[in-house]
């Protein structure tokens, strides 16, 4: 495995801090972080992201991050109580924008 880049610790510590129940997109993620984008975010949680509440970054039209993930992040979702719209997270309800004092 390549050496965690200073970006990857970023990415990773933002991750951790997403309250149960919200979720980020990839886009979301970087926007916040001012660098990368969504490919970049992706890459860095792909490598590294098994340690972290992974399943708390999603794609922007909600859905979890790989297909074959799909039931494993629905498990995390409802044990969270993250609001979905089918098999989606519902990204008007848990959007978290990074300020720790968004919890409902």
């Amino acid at each position: 495995m390549e050496p965690i880049s200073p970006f990857a610790e970023r990415v990773l510590d933002l991750v951790e801090r997403i309250p149960p129940g919200k979720v980020m997109s990839y886009g979301d993620i970087a926007e916040y972080l001012g660098e990368g984008g969504p490919r970049q975010v992706g890459k860095v949680m792909s490598i590294w992201g098994g340690g972290v509440p992974w399943w708390r970054v999603v794609h922007a039209d909600g859905s979890g991050a790989a297909p074959d993930h799909l039931q494993r992040c629905l498990a995390h979702w409802r044990e969270e109580g993250t609001p979905l719209r089918g098999d989606r997270v519902d990204m008007r309800l848990a959007r978290w924008d990074g300020r720790s004092a968004d919890f409902q």
